[in-house]
């Protein structure tokens, strides 16, 4: 055990596991995969900085997490638009569609938490550990033997900043669904793991479950449009 991993050892106590030990222990072998982490003063300030993200991501996910409110506000150039292009919406509808989007992108914000969370349950047990917290440099999953995995959920959503990373690199990438056509990848990632107990069909399982358990982790605004769907 390297220097680093018997400092994080101490450090977290009773939270340590062994998804903790493999995700530092490959981010020791590999150190271009540690994160960059702002102004850490010495080694043990780092590693202290690393399990506080490992463990707010992990405290965080979907499950457990309550979601903010969008901290931003609609921009009332907006109801000009629609009310121009279409002139028999009401200041009603207007005010229909655009509760309706704040509300979908609240649903997407979570998506990738909700993506993670279920991969982790799903993978652990064929020896794959999930980087809570963003632990990895732009990695999401890796084992003991260094396998490491990129996983995104739509196959538009990669930059080139995490594209870059694989160069060089024996990384795993995946993604759940193609933008273009709506084609779900999990007969791959099935090969990919040799498992055979992911699809989509699990998957929305476990949303619903998890929505279901914990309705805070999407954050739904005080309106009276909600109410009068819900009435």
């Amino acid at each position: 055990m390297s220097e680093a991993e018997n400092i994080a050892k101490v450090r977290a106590g009773m939270f340590w596991n062994d998804s903790v030990k493999t995700v530092l222990s490959v981010c020791c072998n590999s150190p271009e995969l540690f994160p960059y982490l702002k102004v850490c003063n010495s080694r043990l300030d780092y590693i202290n900085k690393w399990l506080n993200k490992y463990f707010g991501g992990y405290n965080n996910r979907a499950s457990k997490r309550t979601s903010k409110k969008i901290g931003t506000v609609s921009d009332e150039i907006i109801d000009t638009i629609l009310s121009d292009r279409l002139p028999t919406l009401s200041n009603d509808g207007i005010n229909h569609i655009k509760y309706a989007h704040r509300l979908s992108m609240s649903a997407e914000n979570i998506l990738g938490l909700l993506l993670e969370e279920y991969l982790a349950e799903k993978l652990s047990s064929y020896g794959w550990h999930c980087a809570w917290g963003t632990t990895m440099n732009k990695i999401d999953f890796c084992t003991e033997k260094g396998d490491l995995l990129q996983v995104k959920n739509r196959s538009n959503s990669e930059n080139s900043s995490s594209s870059s990373v694989r160069k060089g690199t024996t990384i795993w990438k995946w993604h759940r669904i193609n933008a273009k056509n709506g084609k779900h990848y999990w007969k791959e990632l099935n090969q990919l793991i040799r498992c055979s107990n992911l699809s989509e069909e699990d998957f929305a399982t476990f949303v619903r479950q998890t929505i279901a358990e914990n309705p805070a982790a999407l954050y739904v605004e005080d309106s009276k449009y909600w109410q009068q769907v819900q009435s």
